[in-house]
């Protein structure tokens, strides 16, 4: 009797640390999950506004700064937001500085429909090219920048 004791106290002490163990691991586990999803639900980004050096202390980007202080360059608007397709001919956008394709377009559409077509979009380009900070006076020296008809 003394035996059958014994082997069935060492069957429950073998089922009681079992039992703990998963016990443990199973918070352990818990406690990594919930990490891991605070991980994936902290925020990924600052907002910032234009002109203003984030809370991380970067500095905002030069476009940024010229729109939030009323200066404008087209040569950099161009080169940020336009050079991807005039520079390269890109979904039939007519060529920076091509004197021809621009020439024609500007004789058969007229320059003010030209820029309205650059403000409101046009065939594959976007409204704006996807400058979003430029004015309509800004979109049209970007149209007089890119054809060469800039004064």
């Amino acid at each position: 009797m003394a035996v059958f004791n014994s082997v069935i106290r060492f069957r429950f002490v073998k089922l009681s640390l079992l039992v703990l163990s998963v016990l443990f691991a199973g918070s352990l586990a818990a406690q990594s999950l919930d990490q891991q999803i605070a991980e994936r639900l902290k925020p990924i980004g600052e907002v910032c506004l234009a002109g203003q050096a984030c809370a991380s202390g970067g500095a905002a980007p030069a476009a940024q700064v010229a729109a939030a202080t009323g200066e404008f360059s087209a040569e950099q608007v161009y080169t940020q937001n336009c050079a991807m397709c005039h520079a390269t001919g890109m979904a039939g956008a007519p060529k920076f500085g091509d004197a021809d394709a621009w020439s024609g377009r500007i004789a058969a559409k007229g320059f003010e429909t030209v820029v309205k077509n650059s403000i409101t979009g046009i065939n594959a380009m976007p409204a704006k090219g996807m400058c979003m900070t430029c004015t309509d006076e800004n979109m049209t020296a970007l149209v007089e920048y890119i054809s060469g008809q800039a004064q």
